[in-house]
């Protein structure tokens, strides 16, 4: 028997973060940067703070305006990489053991990322 929904069972693990600095690698807003309000692990997206804007419609409520309002869309985690914190540019994440803990590391500079 053969079900239609396949449900995912793990996450992923993912590069990025909630609140981590990220620039866009590919795609319509190339090359801006911005920081990771959300991430959707099941579905590999996250939101991006001013990338991949769209339009909405927004019907009118009781305490809020109806009109179209500019939001923020999901995009592809392997659109985005982290941004250096040394050179501002985009870097790979490795990780690394320090004083017990594990902590991510900028391939580029070496420096941490936190």
């Amino acid at each position: 028997m053969a079900t239609k929904n396949k449900v995912k069972r793990f996450a992923p693990k993912l590069h990025v973060r909630k609140g981590d600095k990220v620039v866009v690698i590919s795609g319509d807003d190339k090359g801006k940067t911005g920081i990771v309000l959300q991430v959707f692990a099941a579905k590999n997206r996250a939101i991006v703070e001013g990338i991949n804007m769209v339009k909405k419609h927004v019907k009118a409520s009781q305490t809020e305006e109806g009109g179209i309002r500019d939001m923020e869309s999901t995009i592809h985690i392997s659109n985005l990489a982290h941004v250096d914190p040394k050179s501002g540019e985009a870097t790979r994440v490795g990780l690394r053991v320090e004083n017990g803990e594990k902590v991510r590391f900028s391939k580029k500079s070496g420096n941490v990322i936190k």
